[in-house]
């Protein structure tokens, strides 16, 4: 009983928990259901029903993927039975799950039971394994070895991994063209190689035809890819020589000529290294030779490098060989194992064993030597020597030597001197002795680094002549035959209150120890005057003493160098007041650099100064003159002159005409013929006739206006030139002091009468007043201030 107590019990309790998982299980995902990718239809099919048992009738909905959720339109349920039913197919490789939701609801449509349901996607064997490409495409050498990965490929397969349906392998296909001698696999990895020995000449190009096929159980699926093999001629046929060219005969001394070409043929691609010869040359002990291919045809050129010579050899034998720019190499199939690589035999290449193979063809050939006139040859090519400058004419210097190699032509040659800048040097034809033709001097600008080079020849009598070349480097050595000498020969000193100077540089073309440093003296009464700072050197200052004066200086200045060998310089120093006359410097710089355009300008402008001379005498004046009575009531006379009275005739305008003129020499007459001209001429410093002289050298003066320009003297310029000349007259009267008249030896009654000097007669009462009408043309110039030009 007691346990019928517990069963019932228990019943109870498990109804009731029942009850509770009722309620809780609206969340629960139910059992999946299954849907074959790719399913052939019809459609729609069921897939399954939906079981929830209820005392009531329930309406059943689903939603999520499938249905209004991407892919929609797949699935369905009948909302009464719920009977699920797909519409189309699905992709495992889009989709691998559909997830959908399950709502069933009351008559009061009140939700009753909420449910997730999933659906799972079925994979099937629908995808192939697939290459990423198409075509694949790799060159290998017709010498590869066997067993070589070419290249590699790799699939891939879309269905469930770990599959039948995803695993696959690969193989070999078709192969175009068919190798008789090699066979293409391909390994677990995608690798594909070879066994046995590709051929160029079966094809150049082989087609393979590359598969991956899958495992599936149902149907198996498979793919294909292509593999182009490019093959790279190898080097499986010899070149051979089949013929020569050429006269095989050289003129001793040539080069650069072509005496002979062989010919070769070769099987392998043409302008290829398996095709392109390679010649080698055996028995050119000398070097004479070089053999070259000809790009185009693949003949061997023999072309002479260096000259050779008949009396050495008459005939030179040389072994030709030929090969290619690639190693030779062959492959032989022995026997073919159906697993491994097959048996081969090889030689040559990256397969073979070095220096295997037939040999090179080869041709023995005789070049001839031609003997021709060979030039004589000297025994020493660059002679030295060496001289001291200045030795006389006929000084032994060197002898040359050559001798004359030829065995069948003349043997006769002279000496001849070939090049000689400064005719310096004799060369006796017969014996080579040379000797000097001039005194060499070292100063010459022949010399380079006091070396003085000739060339020499050496002449034979052979037609044509043929001549020996050699060089004499002369070596001359200085002499202190050379005094030092000024850079300049004249200078511009200013005058100062302070001694000033001028840099003066000395020169010697000799070397050391001939040249300097020097030593300075001057000459003469220099004491006081001039001097020299400092007395040795290069370069020195000449110093002048403020008690010269302005003017042209004549100094002597003697220079010795360091052997005591001196030269006197007469050296012209221009002194010049550089304040009053800035430019005596540049004047004398300038002088000497006039140049014609400077000189076209000069002749222009005095041209312009002859018209403008010619019109100033063309100045309106009166040309009547008034002339006074010469006889006058006490008996007297007057001279007749052209002095007019003051108020007539000549009009002088108010204002200065532009230009007065008047010529520097009858200013220097109408001086002299006054007896102010020696006071004047007294009282000139030196500086006055420098500035004379040196405006005496322009011919005339001209004053515009009282400004000084070179032409003529105007009235106003005149009078301004007299004025200053006046005042320094003056001063000199007063520093004078007081004057006492001197009373000469003619004058007065102790008179010497032994005095040279003739007596001055003047006799009033026979003078001629005709001696007046000609005073000379200077005086006229006067009247042309008042006067016109006639």
């Amino acid at each position: 009983m007691v346990w019928l107590a517990l069963l019932c019990c228990a019943l109870l309790g498990v109804t009731s928990s029942s009850e509770l998982m009722i309620r809780r299980r609206r969340s629960w995902i139910i059992d999946s259901f299954t849907l074959e990718e790719g399913h052939p239809g019809p459609f729609p099919y069921e897939l399954g029903k939906i079981k929830v048992e209820r005392s009531y009738q329930i309406t059943f909905e689903i939603f999520g993927m499938g249905v209004d959720e991407h892919p929609e339109g797949v699935l369905t349920i009948d909302s009464t039975t719920g009977i699920l039913s797909a519409h189309k197919s699905v992709d495992y490789e889009e989709l691998k799950t559909l997830k959908l939701k399950l709502l069933a609801s009351k008559d009061d449509k009140t939700l009753d039971t909420k449910l997730g349901i999933e659906i799972s996607i079925l994979d099937i064997n629908d995808n192939p394994p697939r290459f990423p490409n198409d075509l694949y495409e790799v060159t290998v050498e017709e010498a590869v070895a066997q067993g070589t990965n070419l290249l590699s490929v790799l699939a891939y397969d879309r269905d469930l991994p770990e599959t039948p349906n995803s695993t696959f392998h690969y193989e070999i296909g078709t192969v175009s063209p068919k190798p008789p001698n090699a066979e293409f696999v391909m390994g677990l990895s995608g690798q594909l190689s070879f066994r046995g020995c590709l051929d160029y000449e079966v094809g150049d190009v082989y087609k393979v035809l590359l598969v991956a096929k899958d495992h599936g159980e149902v149907v198996s699926l498979s793919s294909t890819t292509t593999a182009l093999i490019h093959i790279q001629d190898g080097n499986n046929h010899l070149p051979v020589i089949t013929g020569k060219t050429g006269t095989m005969t050289v003129k001793e001394g040539e080069t650069g000529v072509v005496p002979l070409r062989l010919h070769v043929a070769d099987r392998d691609l043409e302008h290829t290294p398996a095709w392109n010869a390679k010649y080698t040359i055996e028995g050119d002990t000398g070097g004479n030779f070089k053999v070259e291919t000809d790009p185009i045809t693949n003949d061997g050129i023999l072309t002479v490098l260096k000259p050779l010579d008949f009396e050495e050899v008459t005939e030179r034998e040389l072994l030709f060989s030929v090969e290619n720019e690639m190693p030779y190499y062959s492959c032989k199939v022995k026997a073919r194992p159906t697993s491994g690589l097959w048996e081969v035999d090889t030689s040559g290449g990256p397969a073979g064993p070095v220096g295997a193979g037939p040999k090179p063809d080869s041709l023995r050939v005789t070049i001839q030597v031609e003997d021709i006139n060979d030039p004589p040859m000297f025994t020493v090519l660059v002679h030295e020597a060496g001289l001291v400058e200045n030795v006389a004419i006929g000084t032994y210097v060197q002898t040359v030597t050559a001798v004359d190699p030829d065995s069948s032509h003349a043997r006769d040659f002279v000496y001849k001197i070939g090049k000689d800048p400064g005719d310096w040097l004799n060369v006796d034809p017969h014996t080579g002795v040379i000797t000097t033709a001039k005194r060499p001097d070292r100063e010459s600008p022949h010399l380079v680094d006091n070396i003085y080079t000739a060339i020499l020849h050496a002449v034979d009598s052979g037609e044509p002549p043929m001549t020996g070349t050699a060089t004499l480097l002369l070596h001359v050595f200085d002499q202190n035959d050379n005094a030092p000498t000024l850079s300049v020969n004249n200078v511009v000193v200013c005058i100062g209150d302070v001694p000033t100077s001028t840099n003066l540089t000395a020169l010697d073309p000799d070397d050391v120890p001939f040249g300097g440093p020097f030593t300075f003296e001057l000459l003469g009464e220099v004491e006081g005057k001039w001097s020299v700072d400092p007395l040795h050197g290069y370069k020195v200052n000449l110093v002048k003493e403020t008690i010269v004066h302005s003017g042209i200086h004549m100094v002597e200045l003697k220079i010795s160098d360091l052997q005591g060998a001196f030269a006197v310089n007469n050296l012209s120093v221009t002194v010049c007041d550089c304040t009053a006359t800035p430019s005596c410097r540049e004047r004398r710089a300038s002088s000497s650099t006039v140049g014609f355009g400077a000189a076209g300008i000069l002749f222009f402008a005095l041209l312009v100064l002859m018209i403008t001379l010619m019109l100033s005498f063309l100045m309106t004046c009166k040309k009547d003159f008034t002339f006074l009575k010469t006889d006058l009531p006490n008996g007297e006379s007057l001279l007749s002159s052209n002095v007019e009275i003051p108020g007539t005739d000549c009009k002088i305008p108010t204002k200065p005409p532009t230009k007065f003129y008047l010529p520097v020499h009858d200013f220097v007459e109408i001086m002299q013929r006054t007896s102010s001209f020696k006071a004047v001429q007294e009282s000139f410093h030196q500086q006055d006739y420098w500035e004379y002289n040196q405006r005496r050298s322009t011919h005339m003066y001209q004053y515009q206006e009282g400004s000084a320009k070179s032409g003529f003297l105007s009235d106003g310029g005149l009078l301004e030139l007299l004025q200053q000349r006046m005042q320094r007259v003056q001063a000199t009267e007063d520093d004078l002091h007081d004057y006492y008249p001197h009373l000469y030896a003619d004058e007065g009654d102790d008179a010497d009468p032994h005095n040279d000097q003739e007596k001055i007669d003047i006799l009033e009462a026979v003078f001629d007043h005709r001696q007046l009408d000609d005073l000379g043309p200077r005086f006229k110039g006067l009247a042309s201030v008042c006067t016109p030009a006639q």
